[in-house]
């Protein structure tokens, strides 16, 4: 008997060796394949997603408002999923090109401060009648982005204002992460150390401090997220 093709979930990736880590253990968990594609190495991105059951864009070192063709084509196919509207996520740079794309702005922050390490959020109204929030969140960025207009501020912190967002009823984008494992984690702190001194960075061993405190909540909070915007995937 031949097997049955399980539904896809578009994953976008920003380097070689990126991974979708915990978002996509769980995607898979829920019955989900993934279709993973990487645009800065000449991956083409769908004229539709027609074949897929959703998307996730996920972070990079890159910013939004780089030159590069693949950053402004990938921006501007941020069209497809929300004119379909079709279930979609995008974390860090995946938020912050949807954001640009709905006519936000992407910039960093007025006194330079940037957000490496573990960091307290606040949810809105919104955001907690859509599920609990975790109170610490693990962030790597510079820059953020402006709410565009039309959506829903869903968490909210003080550096950076806009931290979760909600556009239409499929299109959600998060500002920091939930998808590290601690192989991802550690990866992270050995390549991103020289950002450690940066205004408002953390030391490495509070990154990995943190993890031991924080990261069970993030992870629930993330299982619960993933199922409010994919769910599982229909039993064929």
């Amino acid at each position: 008997m031949l097997a049955r093709s399980r539904p896809k979930i578009l994953t976008v990736l920003h380097q070689e060796t990126s991974s979708p880590g915990r978002v996509g253990h769980m995607l898979i968990e829920r019955g989900f394949d993934l279709d993973i594609r990487r645009p800065p190495l000449g991956d083409p991105l769908p004229d539709t997603l027609d074949g897929h059951a959703g998307a996730v864009v996920f972070g990079g070192p890159m910013s939004a408002n780089d030159p590069e063709e693949f950053v402004r084509r990938e921006t501007e196919w941020m069209r497809v999923p929300l004119k379909e509207k079709k279930p979609f996520l995008g974390i860090c740079l995946g938020a912050q090109m949807l954001a640009k794309h709905l006519g936000g702005k992407v910039e960093g922050h007025g006194r330079g401060l940037v957000e490496i390490g573990w960091y307290p959020i606040e949810a809105t109204g919104d955001g907690r009648q859509l599920l609990h929030w975790p109170d610490m969140v693990y962030q790597f960025h510079r820059e953020g982005f402006t709410l565009p207009a039309d959506a829903t501020l869903l968490a909210t912190a003080d550096a950076y204002p806009n931290q979760a967002f909600r556009y239409g009823e499929n299109a959600y984008g998060i500002q920091f992460h939930g998808e590290l494992t601690q192989a991802m984690m550690h990866r992270w702190v050995v390549h991103g150390a020289h950002r450690f001194t940066l205004p408002g960075a953390q030391p490495g061993r509070d990154h990995l401090g943190g993890r031991l405190i924080w990261d069970m909540h993030l992870r629930r909070w993330l299982g619960e997220f993933l199922e409010t915007i994919f769910g599982h995937a229909p039993v064929r």
